[in-house]
């Protein structure tokens, strides 16, 4: 009677993955058919979860991902799918109220969001690369829900997952030999899987295989300055967003190689294969402090897979000729300064101390140049600007190299889009066009929104963002400097805050 009880239930179960209802989404991929759900506000399609990837566990961690393979019937694509290992909170959090995602190793998942699945149209394809640097985050956080922009652009929008930390980024080269030689930058060749499988498979969803953006905020934005400069990635897509993340280097190899030895010494093993064999949550807890993982990981320049710097000292062949947008926030640090206890309140002499510790000899100067940029501005937001200079003068400096060999448009979003004025990530509620949804949005949100993700969108179809709805918005060059300020009254403004840019010119930049 048992066996009989397990069979029914089997039955049942395989029932619901291969029977579908009238009403439900059915998309053919090349590995399977999927289930989606369709939305009613706004009316798009989404499939959640989807595998572009299979397990990265056990033997095949730190090494370069293997497509998902194919499964017969229709599986379900209605629900998120699990986050790659990390340490914190807010990479579980979804659009479904009260869902939690589970950390795994079998986390290479994207999600799409499309207006239409019938037809012949060939929709531009924006690939959202997540942020929280590379030790943290997922596609499928509230701030990336891609329905509106979806629906508002007429565009598919792909989220995704993809290794993080010591998981995607432990340089195992001097330790495991060739067959690790790339493994220092797995969770990039994630990435790059996940634009193949877009490649492959987007026609399905309604999209165009040969008009793929790629975009992302923060560390979002270093996935999209380091996929630029990898060869391999050439061609997977057309023109790239970079968002408060602007970076011209990757790790160096010695750096890398040291830190893997310092992980390696902490948690015993000599081998990669006994490493290999370290429990998820242990090996996350070696290089986990204060929900940050230490060492700090990311790409490597390891000379194969990413062979030079992607920006620095010029842009990579790779990077030439494609189109990129680029641009910081006014105010980024803020949001870091929120448990300051000095926060609004910070007088000239604390200002002075505050940035003496880490500017040093250059403080004075430093203060100087803000003042002259911002005569308004309190000592609180002096130093609040200041200590944004990574992300200022690091737009600055690769839309200076990269505007040598291809179209760049470069922006400033300079709207104060909370009491945090506007601070780093602010922006993203308005590319997706979601910051009008949220009842606390500021008066001047819906021009701000309107002028912002009409341009993504654009840039996204043609490679130039102008739209009705912006004034003139040329691109980039090192003698202009033209830049287009996105407030209540977006314009364009050349070199903006030129003090600020000339005072760090020779310097290494800091928080």
């Amino acid at each position: 009677m048992r066996t009989w009880r397990w069979l029914a239930m089997f039955a049942s179960a395989w029932l619901c993955f291969t029977t579908a209802h009238a009403d439900e989404p059915i998309v053919a991929t090349k590995e399977g058919r999927l289930r989606g759900a369709q939305l009613q506000d706004p009316a798009v399609y989404v499939f959640k979860g989807v595998h572009y990837g299979q397990s990265t566990a056990g033997a095949a961690r730190f090494k370069a991902p293997k497509r998902v393979a194919k499964w017969e019937g229709v599986k379900d694509a209605v629900k998120f799918g699990s986050i790659c290992p990390q340490a914190g909170d807010p990479g579980r959090r979804t659009t479904t109220p009260g869902e939690l995602l589970s950390p795994s190793e079998d986390c290479l998942v994207l999600n799409v969001w499309t207006p239409a699945l019938a037809g012949n149209a060939k929709r531009p394809v924006m690939v959202w690369l997540h942020g929280r640097g590379f030790y943290a985050g997922a596609g499928s956080e509230p701030l990336y829900d891609g329905a509106r922009l979806a629906k508002r652009g007429d565009v598919v929008v792909v989220t995704i997952n993809h290794r993080l930390n010591v998981f995607g980024y432990l340089h195992l080269a001097e330790a495991g030999g060739q067959e690790f030689a790339t493994s220092g930058n797995a969770g990039v060749q994630d990435m790059q899987l996940a634009l193949e499988w877009v490649r492959d498979n987007i026609a399905a969803f309604g999209g165009d295989s040969g008009n793929v953006t790629i975009f992302g905020e923060s560390g979002g934005g270093v996935k999209v300055s380091t996929l630029l400069g990898v060869p391999s990635a050439k061609g997977l897509f057309q023109r790239g967003i970079i968002q408060s993340g602007a970076r011209g280097r990757g790790m160096a190899a010695d750096m890398a190689t040291r830190n893997a030895q310092t992980v390696m010494q902490k948690l015993g093993v000599k081998t990669v294969a006994e490493l290999q064999a370290v429990p998820m949550d242990e090996l996350l807890a070696a290089v986990t402090t204060t929900g940050r993982t230490i060492p700090d990981f990311g790409p490597v320049v390891d000379g194969s897979y990413l062979p030079a710097n992607m920006f620095d000292p010029e842009a990579a062949a790779s990077a030439r000729g494609i189109p990129v947008m680029v641009g910081s926030n006014k105010d980024e640090y803020s949001i870091y300064a929120r448990e300051h206890p000095l926060f609004g309140k910070m007088t000239e002499a604390q200002l002075r101390e505050d940035l003496q510790r880490d500017y040093g000899v250059n403080t004075d100067a430093l203060i100087a140049a803000y003042k002259q940029s911002r005569p308004q501005a309190s000592p609180w937001d002096l130093m609040v600007a200041i200590r944004s200079n990574r992300f200022h003068i690091g737009t600055v400096r690769l839309a200076d190299v990269a505007s040598k060999v291809s179209p760049v448009y470069v922006y400033s979003f300079d709207f104060e889009a909370s009491p945090l004025k506007a601070a780093h990530g602010s922006e993203i509620a308005f590319v997706f066009s979601n910051a009008t949804a949220s009842p606390t949005a500021r008066p001047g949100a819906k021009a701000v929104e309107d002028a912002m993700s009409e341009a993504w969108i654009a840039f996204a179809r043609t490679g130039n963002p102008n739209h009705a709805g912006l004034p003139n918005w040329p691109t980039y060059d090192a003698q202009s400097r033209a830049t287009m300020v996105f407030d209540t009254q977006s314009k364009v403004v050349n070199d903006p805050r030129a003090p600020e840019r000339k005072v760090w010119e020779g310097k290494e930049l800091v928080r």
